[in-house]
């Protein structure tokens, strides 16, 4: 049997399975070192980006004054209204229940005064 073709003959070879096993590691380091690559790329580009992003905030920032006295920790915050008496409540849970009645009142916080916060057990 004959086998004509009219294009350019394929030569086959054949491989042996230590050759294929080559070809196959030198096929994924090709890809791995491009996606390392593209990586490194990538990374250059975010840290060029951001400090692009940085310099504008950096020149609008204005001096921060330092106060000449540093502020008593005892004096209650301006427009506090006091002590709060909190029985069986924990302290974070009665700056949730303040927080949600002042959400729901549309007032801020300090205009409110909370005497106390007791949690009723039906």
């Amino acid at each position: 049997m004959e086998v004509t073709s009219t294009g350019p003959a394929l030569a086959i070879s054949k491989l042996t399975f230590g050759e294929g096993v080559l070809y196959a590691i030198l096929g994924m380091l090709v890809v791995f070192f491009a996606l390392v690559l593209i990586m490194a790329i990538i990374k250059i580009l975010i840290k060029v980006t951001d400090k692009k992003k940085a310099e504008p905030a950096l020149a609008a920032e204005a001096p921060v004054e330092v106060p000449a006295e540093p502020v008593k920790r005892d004096d209650p915050a301006p427009g506090s209204a006091g002590d709060i008496k909190l029985y069986t409540t924990d302290p974070k849970d009665a700056a949730m229940i303040m927080a949600i009645v002042a959400d729901a009142l549309g007032k801020p916080l300090n205009e409110l005064r909370f005497k106390s916060i007791r949690e009723i057990k039906e």
